[in-house]
């Protein structure tokens, strides 16, 4: 990894701080690539005050972060004001966390930084403070057609040692999924997944299996259509286009240990039918990665958790496998596009 990872500053009312903090104190036992942190230097030394812990700061340009960061927590600063009062989330926060966003991002785009890493935001308050966005997949791909022009399919990724898990539709009511669902957008997904596996995960020829919508995946028809009249008929158009997909499968039986040593990652239909899965099996070492995206882009797969942000008890382990991951991935993008 000869590039630095930006990190955003999340939400810093929730654990982010906490956890950027603590896995830049495991730098060394965990072997981590060097990152850099998007905030302010101010709140960062108060949280590590908070919390106990003794933490050098530098205040750094993007380029100068592997010079101090086996020394130092590397801070580069955004130019708007941030509140860190742990456990409360603010919708005055909402242009600093999008600066934070933005400036990671445009690092990335520019080939300063390897990969951005983003840490928890909490949508509320954001979308109180006029955010237009469900969530971060879905800005992040708003900005990457903005720096190439094209439109973008970002898919959302939960990457565990146990499973890799994809959502077709993510953060919508769950009864509007049926009417969301396409064939057009199941296979831009298992498309967009089995490039990303290929092309930055290093998998030649990638297994996908994708689940139905309804119980026992409608069992024939008996309980919904929606495998007959979209999954199906999706699959089999691209199978045809020489992708290896299996299904629609039955949920609850797709993720026991012995059906999941046959694909590479399970498409599922909806938010909760993918990350219970994943969370379930892989909690503390799970990675939130986005697909499709001309940047690699890695997260936490929990949220803020403000009821124990500067209390001393958030894992930062979630973290340190999203920074390994997003080096490797990095890395790999670099091998196949010779960037």
């Amino acid at each position: 990894m000869t590039r630095a990872l930006a990190m955003t500053t999340g939400d810093p009312g929730g654990i982010g701080l906490d956890i950027a903090i603590g896995a830049w104190l495991k730098r060394r036992e965990e072997n981590l690539p060097p990152f850099h942190l998007l905030s302010q230097p101010e709140i960062v030394s108060a949280r590590a005050r908070l919390l106990g812990l003794s933490v050098e700061i530098a205040t750094i340009e993007p380029c100068q972060t592997a010079e101090v960061f086996d020394e130092a927590l590397p801070i580069v600063t955004i130019d708007r004001e941030l509140v860190a009062t742990p456990g409360c989330s603010m919708p005055e926060n909402a242009a600093g966390i999008l600066a934070s966003i933005d400036k990671a991002v445009a690092s990335t785009m520019a080939g300063d930084t390897g990969a951005v890493v983003t840490l928890p935001i909490a949508k509320k308050p954001l979308h109180d403070a006029g955010f237009k966005f469900p969530g971060h997949t879905e800005y992040l791909a708003y900005l990457a057609q903005q720096y190439t022009g094209d439109t973008v399919k970002a898919v959302m990724m939960l990457a565990g040692p146990e499973l890799r898990a994809v959502p077709v539709t993510i953060h919508i009511a769950l009864e509007d999924v049926p009417a969301a669902l396409t064939r057009e957008l199941i296979a831009e997904t298992c498309r967009t997944t089995a490039a990303d596996l290929r092309d930055r995960f290093g998998i030649a020829c990638p297994r996908l299996a994708v689940a139905g919508l309804n119980p026992h995946a409608g069992e024939d028809g008996a309980f919904g259509l929606q495998e007959r009249t979209v999954i199906g008929p999706a699959l089999e158009m691209l199978r045809a286009e020489g992708l290896s997909i299996a299904g629609p499968l039955p949920a609850d039986t797709m993720f026991h240990a012995r059906a999941r040593q046959s694909y590479d990652a399970a498409i599922c239909m909806y938010h909760d039918q993918a990350l219970i899965p994943a969370k379930a099996l892989d909690f503390d070492c799970a990675v939130n990665v986005t697909l499709g995206l001309p940047f690699v882009r890695t997260s936490p797969d929990h949220g803020t958790a403000f009821d124990i942000a500067g209390s001393g008890k958030a894992n930062p382990q979630s973290l340190i496998e999203a920074l390994r991951l997003a080096a490797m991935l990095a890395d790999n993008a670099t091998t196949v596009n010779g960037r």
